[in-house]
């Protein structure tokens, strides 16, 4: 699903969301709320766990008319990993919230290398691993809270730091198994996500897609 498409998706569900919640309102049919005061407060804080799916983008270009190379083909294959973070909220009003969310990200992904052999093309896989740093600064739009529940659409950017980064390695092996695929060490990236929140005795529980 292409960039567009996501977006899309990502704004017909908080709109239907947001739909459900007014209609709600409208029916009067409220119940007892929890936590009544905590949209209230100006900051407050919490802390994340989330599943994250990693690949690369291979930019292809057409080879040259004498090609030697014995590289025939480089396909990236996705991975998933996770995040553990804190969330710290800032209250503008009663739609708008500012929320950084600083993270670690533990990724993993896979490059296939197809090299021609004399006894036919052969794969090789090369699993690369990251330790990232993120530094997601997102501002989020709430709907009207129902009973206890509510939605909200989120967007904003996030500064990356990739721990494991070997940008300056040397790379003069011939085996297979030393190849090392050099990856920056920053990076700005952009963000957009809907969720929904829940409401519970105790505390507010929410999940988020982005």
């Amino acid at each position: 699903m292409n960039l567009y498409k996501t977006i899309i998706v990502i704004f017909c569900c908080w709109i239907c969301s947001d739909t459900v919640a007014q209609t709600h309102i409208y029916n009067g049919k409220e119940h007892t709320k929890n936590l009544p005061k905590f949209e209230k407060r100006r900051v407050h804080f919490g802390f994340l766990i989330g599943i994250n799916s990693n690949n690369f983008i291979v930019n292809r270009k057409n080879p040259p008319l004498t090609n030697n190379d014995s590289l025939l083909t480089i396909n990236p294959a996705s991975s998933t990993g996770f995040n553990l973070g804190i969330i710290s909220d800032l209250h503008l009003n009663d739609f708008f919230n500012l929320r950084f969310t600083p993270n670690l990200a533990f990724t993993s992904r896979t490059l296939n290398y197809t090299y021609q052999t004399f006894d036919g093309p052969k794969i090789f896989q090369k699993d690369i691993e990251s330790t990232l740093i993120n530094l997601p600064l997102n501002l989020k739009y709430k709907s009207v809270r129902v009973n206890n529940f509510s939605a909200y659409f989120i967007g904003g950017a996030a500064y990356t730091i990739d721990l494991a980064s070997n940008v300056n390695a040397d790379n003069l092996s011939t085996e297979l198994s030393d190849i090392i695929v050099k990856l920056k060490r920053d990076d700005i990236v952009a963000e957009i996500g809907f969720g929904t929140e829940f409401y519970l005795q105790y505390f507010k529980f929410g999940i988020e897609l982005k």
